[in-house]
This record gives structure tokens, sequence and C-alpha cells, in this order.
């Protein structure tokens, strides 16, 4: 059976079709399904919403089903959220998508991780299980897809029913409206017949879709015990709740967010032309014209890529220095911030 968000899939086709056609990465063609290397992780069990909530940054008690049935309770079906260590950096980014349907059944919840750190956070949720009553499986008959509609995608939300029983979740990606959807399938599953009037887009199509719109993804993005959560736009990205209660490195984070001052985020940049690929180092620094450093380079793709910049220097001429080269590139605030963004 395939599990779907519908009204709010359908309420952000329309902006979604504009801001992928803006993009200039075929927003021409239909519903466009990218293969994503991440993997999935199940957390299963009576206290499984309880024992996530001690080690992520999102209030996962969210995904738990309270006094009446889920579409009353209005609860998410996915939830972004960060786990950090104990200085308040980030270790992984994660997706959690919510597999139960209501109060009476057992809490079971997908983790969206990066697949190079899979094992890594297995160890890590493993070390803090002590005696809680939650198993931790690898999902390793599913496959993770990012949608993404085209200009001429058509009533794809309406369209999503037929041959359901190959997928198993859809929805909306809850970092941010640019994003599409999620869709879980089992391996081997038709994406023709799940989503008719789909094909299947380049991976790189998608990454430079994410770079555009300032959306980091896996630990190149995040450097594990590196990326703080709030300069990574956690909560730009609805990863991060400040009312819940304590957490891994929430001290940290909770006292710069009161202090309400952010002096650098992640932003999308541009350079003037496609790089050879991995021909920019990690965290190469850029600088400002007068040589003052401004920020670091995190990755990218082609002429897109995604730094971690200071937002005094943002609107002034900024180079990167690869190897002693001085390589200009621009960065830009995304359409999809809040307003008024960089605080």
């Amino acid at each position: 059976m395939l599990v779907r968000a519908a009204t709010a899939a359908a309420t952000t086709l329309s902006g979604l079709r504009r801001l992928w056609r803006g993009g200039g990465n075929g927003g021409s063609g239909a519903v466009v399904c990218f293969p994503l290397r991440r993997a999935l992780l199940a957390v299963r069990g009576a206290e499984a919403a309880l024992f996530l909530q001690g080690l992520l940054t999102h209030d996962v008690t969210r995904l738990v089903a309270g006094d009446g049935p889920p579409a009353a309770a209005g609860l998410p079906r996915a939830l972004y959220a960060h786990a950090l260590n104990a200085q308040g950096r980030c270790l992984y980014d994660l997706i959690l998508y919510r597999l139960h349907e209501n109060p009476d059944e057992e809490p079971h919840i997908l983790l969206e991780c990066d697949s190079g750190v899979l094992d890594a956070i297995q160890k890590h949720l493993k070390l803090y299980k002590i005696r809680r009553k939650v198993n931790i499986t690898p999902c390793l008959d599913l496959s993770l897809w990012a949608i993404i509609p085209g200009e001429r995608a058509g009533d794809s939300a309406g369209s999503l029913t037929q041959r359901a029983d190959q997928g198993l979740i859809l929805t909306p990606d809850p970092r941010a409206e640019v994003m599409g959807w999620r869709l879980i399938t089992k391996k081997g599953a038709n994406l023709s017949e799940i989503i008719p009037g789909s094909h299947i887009g380049n991976i790189e199509d998608y990454h430079r879709h994410r770079y555009k719109q300032g959306i980091p993804e896996g630990v190149k993005d995040l450097p594990p015990g590196v990326a703080l959560p709030l300069e990574s736009n956690l909560a730009y990205m609805n990863g991060i709740s400040f009312t819940k209660g304590c957490y891994i490195g929430q001290e940290l984070t909770a006292r710069t967010h009161h202090m309400g001052v952010i002096r650098k985020r992640l932003l999308p940049v541009q350079l003037p032309a496609p790089l050879p690929r991995d021909s920019v180092p990690e965290g190469a620094e850029i600088l400002t014209e007068s040589g003052k450093s401004a920020g670091k380079f995190r990755a990218g793709g082609g002429e897109l890529g995604i730094a971690l910049l200071r937002l005094a220097n943002i609107n002034e001429p900024l180079c990167l220095n690869i190897a002693g080269d001085k390589v200009k590139l621009t960065a830009s605030i995304p359409e999809w911030w809040p307003k008024p963004a960089g605080k």
C-alpha cells in the first residue's frame, strides 16, 4: 500500500514546477524520479519515538499517534532532523518516516541517512539503546527516490495511486517545498507504474537542483563533527524543535538560537564555468577581493556548489582559492528562505 500525503502534495505542485523550471534542470518534462544513494534504517518498538527523542534535534514524538486517528491528530508523515555530538555539532542528517498508521500500532519509524555512514549510525543508536524496547535494522529491500515534477507533470498528485502496491511511502520532502517529494518503494519496483508518465533522471541533475537551492545532504555537505546545525540552516529546513526536552548537543544549539546571532550560513554558490570533478578540495577557502577569509567551500557539481559563508561578505566579490589560483564565484540567498533572511 502506498501511504500518501495527498493534500500537501497537491498544494505544493504548482510552486515546485515553477522553481524546478527556473532552475533549468529539465523542468520541461513530466515527473522526474531520481534514485538516491541513501540508506534506510528501521527503528521499531514500543519506545522507538522516545528513544529517538533524546538523540535528535526535532520533536520525534510528533510521529506518535495521540488520542485520535492520525488524520485528526495531524501527524506528519516525515520529519527532518540531525543527530548531534555532545559539542552540538552535526553527526548525521536524517529524514524520518512514520510507517505506523494508528495509536494501536507499534511505532515503526524509518531513518533515511547517507549510505556511507549507515554502519556508524547503527553503532551510534545501539550505544544509547541500553534497555529500550527498540529494534534497529537496515532496510536492504527498499529503494529511495526523490520526485520532482516538471512543467508538463499534469495531475501527478491524482495519478500516484495507480499500482500503488509497489510503493510504501510518498510524502512531501519535509525540508523545503522546492525539494519535491520522497518516495520509498520495494527494490525493483516499476516507477512508471507507480507514477505514470514519469522518467528516471540523472542523479547529477538532482544534486545540481539541491546546490542551486542551497539544500545540504550527506557527509560532504555536512561534515560530521564539523558542521553546526543553525549555520547549516536546520531551522529554515524545519529540522529542529526549540520547545522539546533535552537531547544530545542541545545546550550550544539552544544558546545560539536564543542569542539570535548567526554570522555564517550555508549558501548556494555559482562559478563562471564548470570545474573538473573533484578539482576543488573539501574545505577550500573562499576569499574576499581584499584577501580576507569569507568562508569555506563544502561541495559542488559543475558550476554550482554549496559553501559556508559569512553573511557580511556575501554581496562582495568572492573567489575560491584552489592550489594558489583564484576562481571567482557568486553567492545567493535562496527564494525559499523565510523573510527576512540572513539572520
